[in-house]
């Protein structure tokens, strides 16, 4: 079982973490400061640290340094953003806005405890083997476990004439892989050809695959070589393979048992040697189930399986996939040179992506264009920060949905207490003894900002509190 240590000292929020954690299969401990996780704790016992950025004494991003080789998530308000930031270029694996819901945190947990090299190391009493050099994979950047996995997959797949299937999403960059293997491969000498089987219209697909001859068919002026004989001794990229029409699948299925094809209006085969790859981003077993996918075609193709992660599953790679997105851009326009601003990296390691690296390469250009200052903002980039943040905060709940009601300040926390409403209910208990100043600072945010979320989650401002705070006080001082 995976140890974590919490170190956080608002009691709330920490036996919630706690119990997510639990309910999640870690075994947990707690601490309230740097101090006391030293104390109290021997660091390197544990897979990962969670800790506040901001602690009495010592600040969290102490514990960078002191845990060694455990890594440390930071939790940070959206206010600490640039902290958070210089945190991660102090060495901490990644950070984590509050409030927070529990699939983020989870998902966090889960993606740096399998992507660091510890678990290896105590699971197989070894360390890992040094992974593969990325520079020997043109085109293409990851540092995060999935990346030096496919990395390493890509060369033991590459220089055999095995059929390559590449799955992933939409703009993950499976022709990018595909040229990898074909770079690294025997072939690497000879033709790779990239066919995209979406784009063309199923009463074309044939005769650009497989060729025609002359009289075929009406327009057939003269003999004409398919895509798959251009390939000879070379490989063929069949890109969205799953959009090929159930004619064509017939035809291939032939090419690949055989090594042969037949031009539209032939009677006579031709040898070919073609190394294929396809890819898609489309479930090919349940498409095969359904009857949209020849199932022995599906058996043919699924030789040697290599899958490319989504963009926000990749964790640090994001920020660092950015900044050499924005490198090339700058050298493409021959334009000065440019930074990314607190808010845009924040813009960037939050959002979803769900048009995966070809969406982030088209914003990165877009705010390129659109930026005349040395500094890009999320603005620049399309991106709406405060609807991510939203969604980050409510958990993707509606803006109207019902605030908790208060509950007592001394209580423990509930089994259920949800992340995302961390912010609601401190306020909630907190605001009849805290003036406006001191619950800002305690969440680590602005007055602004805090008057800005009571606004738009429907938490109205207890007009007597400051004043029942201070006649309190002014009781205490009698």
């Amino acid at each position: 079982m995976h140890k974590i240590l919490i170190v956080e000292d608002e009691s709330v929020i920490r036996v919630a973490l706690r119990r997510l954690l639990e309910r999640n299969g870690y075994a947990v401990s707690e601490a309230g400061s740097v101090k006391e996780a030293e104390k109290d704790h021997e660091l390197s016992d544990f897979d990962l640290v969670i800790s506040d950025l901001r602690l009495p004494g010592a600040p969290g991003t102490d514990l960078i340094n002191k845990a060694g080789d455990v890594p440390v998530l930071i939790m940070t308000s959206y206010a600490s953003l640039r902290s958070a930031v210089d945190s991660m270029r102090m060495g901490a694996v990644d950070y984590i806005a509050k409030p927070f819901d529990h699939a983020d945190m989870v998902s966090a947990v889960q993606r740096i405890i399998s992507d660091h090299p510890r678990r290896q190391v105590a699971e197989t009493g070894s360390a890992p083997a040094p992974a593969p050099d990325q520079t020997s994979m043109p085109g293409i950047i990851g540092n995060c476990q999935a990346m030096q996995t496919l990395f390493d997959h890509i060369g033991k797949v590459a220089p055999t004439d095995s059929t390559v299937l590449v799955l992933g999403e939409t703009g993950t960059g499976k022709e990018l892989v595909a040229r990898s293997v074909h770079q690294r491969s025997l072939r690497a000498g000879k033709t790779l050809i990239s066919v995209n089987c979406a784009a063309i219209p199923d009463t074309l697909i044939e005769s650009e695959l497989f060729g025609y001859e002359k009289g075929a068919f009406t327009g057939a002026n003269a003999s004409r070589m398919g895509l798959i004989e251009a390939a000879h001794g070379g490989t063929l990229f069949l890109d969205e393979i799953g959009e090929l029409p159930m004619e064509a699948q017939a035809r291939l299925l032939r090419f690949i048992q055989e090594g042969e094809i037949r031009r539209i209006g032939s009677v006579q085969s031709r040898k070919v040697d073609v190394r294929l790859i396809c890819a898609t981003h489309r479930n090919l077993q349940e498409l095969a189930a359904e009857g949209l996918f020849r199932q022995d075609l599906y058996y043919r193709i699924n030789v040697l399986r290599l899958t490319l992660p989504a963009l926000r599953e990749r964790g640090k790679d994001i920020l660092h996939l950015a900044e050499k997105l924005l490198e090339i851009q700058i050298q493409r326009m021959n334009r000065p040179a440019m930074r990314l601003s607190p808010r845009a990296i924040q813009a960037i390691t939050t959002y979803q992506w769900p048009g995966n690296v070809r969406e982030l390469e088209h914003a990165i250009e877009r705010a390129v264009v659109l930026t005349t200052e040395d500094e890009i903002d999320n603005e620049a980039l399309g991106i709406d920060l405060e609807l991510v943040n939203i969604n980050r905060i409510r958990g993707q709940q509606g803006i109207n949905a019902a605030v908790p009601a208060p509950a007592s300040v001394g209580r423990e926390p509930q089994e259920d207490l949800s992340l995302e409403d961390y912010f609601q209910r401190f306020v909630l208990e907190h605001q009849d003894s805290m003036s406006e100043t001191e619950l800002a600072q305690k969440l680590g945010v602005s007055r602004k900002c805090l008057w800005e979320r009571r606004q738009r989650l429907g938490i109205p401002r207890n007009k007597t509190s400051n004043g029942n705070r201070r006649k309190n006080a002014a009781g205490q001082s009698k």
